[in-house]
């Protein structure tokens, strides 16, 4: 199953294999990628493939609001290609309350 994992601030720090196949990154290749950096490779729309704005973008409400967000959605990716995916996010909170990052894992719709 295709995973990624961003830091609390955002940072695209992982992702396994099956990720890479769906997002065209290789991680080996590309290591960790800043928020800024990686929001601006995707684009994201509804089912009728109206743009959704980044602030919601399940990955982005999971982050911002530290709530864990499923949807349905058409993701760009960098190299033109797009796919119909079901998006899951959660947030990582740890024991005391901190809140570490976000786990995301996805599939072809």
């Amino acid at each position: 199953m295709p995973v990624v994992i961003v830091d609390a601030l955002g940072t695209l720090i992982y992702w396994n294999e099956p990720a890479e196949s769906l997002l065209g990154l290789r991680f080996d290749e590309t290591g960790e990628i800043p928020a800024e950096q990686w929001r601006a490779q995707f684009a994201v729309t509804d089912g009728d493939r109206c743009l959704i704005p980044q602030e919601e973008w399940p990955l982005i409400i999971a982050l911002t609001r530290q709530q864990p967000v499923s949807r349905k959605i058409w993701v760009g990716m960098p190299n033109g290609s797009w796919r119909h995916v079901e998006w899951t996010s959660v947030p990582f909170i740890a024991q005391g309350g901190e809140f570490l990052g976000v786990q995301s894992v996805f599939w072809e719709a």
